[in-house]
């Protein structure tokens, strides 16, 4: 899948957070002052080209909806971190997780105790 923005992973994250909607439902969810109706629907049909939405018909009116999961779009964007910092190697990038404390060493023994009872 295509990249998306950080403002376009703003409107994933209100599908994610409050399912589907109509764009002028993904507007009234900014803070004031709120983003223009026309700059949303870019963004939406922006993110409907990626794959990353879908929608439902209703006349002339879309509601739309995340085609990702949060969970998919996690899993995606680490391996394109692994991929582009750590030259896809996985063992690199926990190596440098360890080694910046950010996983210690008794988490990552119960994560291999989980992996191997799968």
């Amino acid at each position: 899948m295509e990249k998306i923005t950080k403002k376009e992973e703003e409107v994933m994250n209100l599908f994610w957070e409050h399912g589907p909607m109509f764009v002028r439902d993904l507007v009234d969810c900014y803070p004031d002052p709120k983003p223009h109706f026309n700059t949303i629907s870019t963004m939406v049909r922006a993110l409907e080209s990626k794959g990353y939405v879908d929608h439902k018909s209703y006349g002339p009116t879309y509601q739309y909806f995340a085609a990702v999961s949060r969970d998919e779009f996690g899993k995606q964007t680490l391996r394109g971190i692994i991929g582009k910092y750590f030259q896809n190697s996985y063992r690199s990038a926990v190596s440098a997780l360890v080694s910046e404390e950010d996983i210690s060493v008794d988490e990552l023994k119960d994560l291999i105790s989980q992996i191997e009872k799968q």
